[in-house]
């Protein structure tokens, strides 16, 4: 009998599989989301789990760190996962989603589930210690919880600057100069990529650094502090003349056979774009595109004039212009355990982009082990840790207080950290070849969830369901 409430706070991607694995293990959750009667400046509609900053979960590839959660987020039943799946939209080799249909679709699955409570207010304390309660109020956690997490924790939360970036009409670009190619030809030629000469370039970095600033409102007296993952346009550009070109607006690696002898396969290097602005699609019809690393916090006039300048965008239309906004997040080495319970109240969870992971597939992570412990928890069984040799293990390590190094130097800054091989513990052989090593961290990976999904499993019990979504 379960007697105690089970509460989800926050419908992001985390709250949302959360309590998506609770409520497949039998046990009725309360889902607490504060849109639309509280919104953030970040978001544009009430969905659950809008994708805010980009609508890419990165790389499919299973021997990529990003793929290999992914991977491993199927292995179990991930809500996340599934939807993702269900509404990809091309994108080379990484797996990028419509996020209008992925947000509509997932409300409508949770909202319907007999097992789930939904309730829209906003949350303004932490519910009594006799609830069992995951906490995955995203890095945009309204300011009266965020002051409740603070008393609670003793501890300031840190916070770092985030963007998103600018979404145009498809039909408004120049497709006379524009052209189709997937870098290094991974999977079908599914970006737009507007080739700029070093004229071009030049001119385009000399009106970024010129450029206007949105203020960051009351966080505006501070020192910006940026997410290097997710930089500004405009801050990448300030760092070097070239420093563009060897990040979002690479041109290595595009061809195309169409293009004849204007790129060759042998002189590529030579005969190359200065630069490259690539253009995603966000739907399967291409009708809105998003600027692939266009995270900007320019005033909306400016980035109209400006992104205007790309060869291909001269009379493109906006969507959505980029915007800023500040993300906060737990100190969580000094304040959670690898189970993702706090260490001074083991009752209470948390879970996604507020424990200082970061992308999209990595809070889906979260969300994923705090649904499954609180289950566990619930029926009086202990909670679980994922291998350390899986990617979800390694990213569970390095928030919690296994991290031994972050909890106690007190000059060693935590940050958030997305899925990277450089968390998994060395191989016991050196495998030099890059490639080959990587392979080799998936394959081992794969072992070590099989292991433990045969102590997971009967741990759940019956109750527990790999439901599909239709």
């Amino acid at each position: 009998m379960i007697e105690r409430e089970l509460i989800v706070i926050g419908a992001g991607l985390a709250g949302c599989e959360a309590a998506w694995q609770i409520a497949n293990s039998g046990i009725p959750v309360k889902l607490v989301e504060m849109r639309p009667f509280n919104s953030t400046p970040a978001h544009n509609t009430n969905e659950f789990a809008e994708l805010v900053c980009s609508n890419s979960f990165g790389s499919l590839s299973p021997d990529r760190a990003a793929g290999l959660l992914q991977k491993e987020l199927r292995t179990f039943n991930s809500l996340i996962l599934q939807i993702a799946d269900k509404f990809a939209v091309p994108a080379g080799d990484a797996l990028a989603v419509d996020r209008s249909k992925f947000s509509n679709y997932l409300t409508n699955v949770l909202s319907n589930h007999p097992l789930i409570e939904i309730k829209r207010l906003e949350q303004l304390d932490l519910p009594s210690e006799d609830n069992i309660t995951i906490l995955a109020t995203g890095p945009l956690t309204s300011d009266k919880l965020s002051y409740r997490i603070k008393n609670f924790t003793g501890m300031d939360g840190c916070h770092f600057f985030d963007a998103a970036s600018p979404i145009i009409y498809g039909d408004t670009v120049d497709h006379e100069i524009v052209f189709k190619a997937s870098r290094y030809d991974k999977g079908d030629p599914a970006y737009l990529n507007c080739p700029m000469d070093k004229y071009d370039y030049i001119n385009f970095r000399n009106e970024l650094l010129e450029a206007e600033q949105a203020s960051l409102k009351d966080f505006e007296k501070e020192s910006a502090n940026f997410f290097e993952a997710c930089l500004p346009i405009e801050e990448i550009a300030r760092r070097g003349v070239d420093t563009m070109r060897y990040g979002p607006l690479k041109s290595i690696g595009l061809w195309n056979p169409e293009w004849g002898d204007l790129f060759d396969r042998e002189n590529r290097l030579k005969k190359r774009p200065h630069a490259i602005v690539q253009l995603r699609k966000e739907d399967l019809n291409g009708k809105l595109l998003n600027m692939v690393g266009f995270q900007t916090n320019l005033k909306w006039s400016e980035q109209k004039r400006i992104f205007r300048m790309i060869p291909g965008l001269e009379k493109a239309e906006f969507v959505r212009f980029g915007v800023m906004h500040r993300n906060t997040f737990l100190e969580s080495p000094k304040l959670l355990m690898p189970t993702l319970q706090f260490i001074k109240r083991q009752n209470l969870f948390a879970a996604g982009q507020i424990t200082g992971t970061e992308g999209y597939a990595a809070a889906a992570a979260g969300g994923l082990l705090a649904g499954i412990n609180a289950s566990l928890l619930a029926k009086g069984k202990k909670p679980v840790i994922f291998p350390i040799e899986s990617m979800i293990g390694s990213l569970m390590n390095f928030i919690s207080n296994r991290n031994q190094i972050l909890s106690n130097q007190k000059n060693n800054k935590f940050q958030p950290m997305p899925a990277s091989f450089g968390l998994v513990p060395e191989l016991p052989k050196r495998i030099k070849d890059k490639k080959l090593r990587y392979k080799a961290y998936q394959e081992r990976s794969t072992e070590a969830l099989n292991e433990f999904k045969k102590i997971l499993d009967p741990c759940l019990g019956k109750e527990h369901l790999l439901t599909k979504i239709n």
